[in-house]
Parts: structure tokens; C-alpha cells; sequence
């Protein structure tokens, strides 16, 4: 349990970082950009403890995985992104992706 709040917890840091990046609007907001260093940092270092529990390939998948879906979804709701078809399509598939190598984790739960 502890190893998925901590990859999650880097997800969630990653993300709020990802948001500031778009929020510092180029380094010129200075909040917005000191704040995306350190929850980039604060994901990262999570980051590397999940990994004491997790395969890397494994980790990572799904930390990229997730990140895709909820940083578009940011994208989508907060900043008024366009949501073609393609792009909610693709996401799907990235989304059965981290699924699909979830279950491989627990080939008894197929």
C-alpha cells in the first residue's frame, strides 16, 4: 500500500509541477515558476523511493501513463485545450496501456 501512495504522491507532484510550468508562462510569473522547481523536485525524490518497491519499467509506465491522462485532462478543463477526437482517442489507449501492465504485475487478477 505504502509503495502506491508514494508513486502516486510523485504523480500528483509531477502534475502540480507541470501545471506551474504552464502557469509560469515562460519564467515570467516568478511564483508560478520557483513552485514548478519544487514540486518537480519534491516528485522526483518521491520518485526514487517508489522505485525501491516497484521494477522501473513497470514505475515508470504507469507514472508516465497517468500523468498523460491527468495533465490532459488539465489541459482540457482548466486552460480550454481543444479535445479532438484523436487526442481523447490516443488518451484511451494510453489509459489500457497502464492497465494492461497493472495486471501484468498480478498475472492471478487476469
Amino acid at each position: 500500500m505504502m509503495r502506491w501512495l508514494l508513486l502516486a504522491t510523485g504523480i500528483l507532484m509531477e502534475l502540480a509541477g507541470s501545471t506551474c510550468m504552464k502557469l509560469s508562462d515562460g519564467f515570467s510569473n516568478i511564483y508560478a515558476s520557483i513552485l514548478t522547481f519544487v514540486f518537480w523536485g519534491i516528485s522526483f525524490t518521491v520518485f526514487i523511493f517508489a522505485l525501491k518497491h516497484f521494477d522501473l519499467s513497470f514505475a515508470y509506465a504507469i507514472w508516465a501513463g497517468m500523468g498523460i491522462l491527468l495533465v490532459s485532462m488539465i489541459g482540457i478543463l482548466y486552460f480550454k485545450e481543444p479535445a479532438s477526437s484523436m487526442k481523447v482517442l490516443s488518451i484511451i489507449v494510453i489509459v489500457a496501456g497502464v492497465i494492461m501492465l497493472n495486471l501484468s504485475e498480478n498475472p492471478a487478477a487476469v
